[in-house]
C-alpha cells in the first residue's frame, strides 16, 4: 500500500508551479467559499467518486485541510486507493494563505 506524505506549503507551492497537480480541499463549503487554493476541488461524500474519477492516480495529489490535521486521514485514504504521489499539506490552508496569498482564490 502506498503511503502519502506531508508537505510543507512552501513545498506544495512548488510542486503546484511545475503544472499537472491535484488539489483536493476537504473543508466545510463556506471556508472553501470564502477562499481556497487556486484550482482546488472541494471534495466531499457527496462529490468523492466523481472526484476519484476524474483525477489520475499518477500525478500528484496535494490534500488541503484546515490545519494540516484531517488532511492526514484523507492523504492517507486516497494512497489506500491507488493513487502514488499524495501529499498532505502541513498547516492546512490557514498555512498556505500565508505562504502564498497569490495561490489563493475566492
Amino acid at each position: 500500500m502506498s503511503e502519502f506524505k506531508r508537505i510543507s506549503p512552501a513545498d506544495a507551492k512548488a510542486i503546484l508551479e511545475q503544472g499537472n497537480a491535484n488539489i483536493a480541499d476537504i473543508r466545510d463549503a463556506m471556508s472553501f467559499q470564502a477562499g481556497h487554493i487556486r484550482a482546488a476541488v472541494r471534495v466531499d461524500n457527496d462529490n468523492l467518486p466523481e472526484f476519484m474519477a476524474a483525477t489520475s492516480k499518477e500525478l500528484p495529489l496535494l490534500v488541503c485541510c484546515y490545519h494540516g490535521n484531517s488532511s492526514q486521514g484523507a492523504a492517507q485514504f486516497f494512497s489506500a486507493q491507488g493513487y502514488t504521489n499524495v501529499y498532505s499539506i502541513d498547516g492546512g490552508y490557514e498555512m498556505w494563505k500565508m505562504i502564498a496569498p497569490d495561490w489563493c482564490s475566492r
